[in-house]
């Protein structure tokens, strides 16, 4: 009896033990976290970018957009690395790239490369750097929508108003809403999202530098939406015009 106990303790405890030591490894196969929980920081993004102007935008576009190679954003992005660990996405470009001279970069300037691409596509950064060691813990999840930055000089915005002239200042956008930042569209026939509320201001004004190459006697009294970069002070603003809209025949 004393045996049969002794036997069946030690049996108890070697199973203990090896509960213990697959703890590890199944917390190692089942990623703990996401790319959304801030795993590389701003600096390292900003290095990778640097690098991937230098050694990828050539073929696969300043924008991610994709040209002679491969998108590496949105539905690309998505359908490619989605639901699998971010090492795939180490793995895949440091065996790949550059093109001419692939696996020739150092695996630190790779993994600063992956930190762009996930910033690119929506993920915020957070306090400490990806390490590759992280690498296979670390889940991917579809691209989300980049935040857009406030309002500054030389954003690209969407504003309305009412269409006038003035005597010293030319042609000019009256009762100006708040311009909006919004993300100016790569084709010219691709649909932008949903307008920006109008919302007039009195006594607001911005002078429109480039009016006279939209026929502006034409919408003269009109209400428009603008879309192009804004400059200078509140006050004091002037824009660039890209895209011109009628809204209503009258500003009323």
């Amino acid at each position: 009896m004393v045996r049969s106990a002794r036997a069946a303790s030690q049996l108890m405890c070697a199973l203990a033990a090896l509960i213990a030591m697959a703890q590890p490894y199944a917390r190692a196969q089942q990623p703990g976290r996401t790319v959304a929980d801030g795993v590389f920081t701003d600096r390292q993004a900003t290095r990778g970018a640097a690098a991937y102007s230098a050694s990828c935008a050539s073929c696969h576009r300043a924008d991610l957009g994709g040209a002679d190679g491969p998108a590496l954003k949105d539905e690309r992005f998505t359908r490619t690395f989605a639901a699998r660990p971010l090492s795939a996405i180490f793995d895949r470009i440091s065996r790949t790239m550059p093109r001419a001279a692939p696996g020739s970069l150092p695996d630190a300037v790779y993994m600063d490369i992956v930190t762009h691409l996930l910033r690119e596509n929506g993920f915020a950064a957070g306090a400490h750097e990806l390490t590759a060691d992280t690498l296979e813990s670390v889940e991917v999840l579809p691209t989300r929508a980049r935040p857009l930055p406030p309002v500054g000089e030389f954003s690209y915005v969407e504003v309305t108003g009412c269409l006038a002239r003035d005597q010293d200042a030319g042609w000019i956008l009256e009762r100006a809403g708040d311009p909006v930042a919004i993300t100016p569209r790569l084709n010219a026939g691709a649909p932008h999202a949903a307008p920006a509320a109008v919302r007039p201001v009195d006594g607001r004004r911005i002078q429109l530098v480039d009016a006279m190459a939209y026929e502006p006697e034409r919408h003269r009294g009109h209400l428009i939406r603008l879309r192009g970069l804004i400059m200078g002070a509140s006050n004091e603003q002037r824009m660039t015009i890209s895209e011109l809209e009628t809204v209503a025949a009258s500003c009323r």
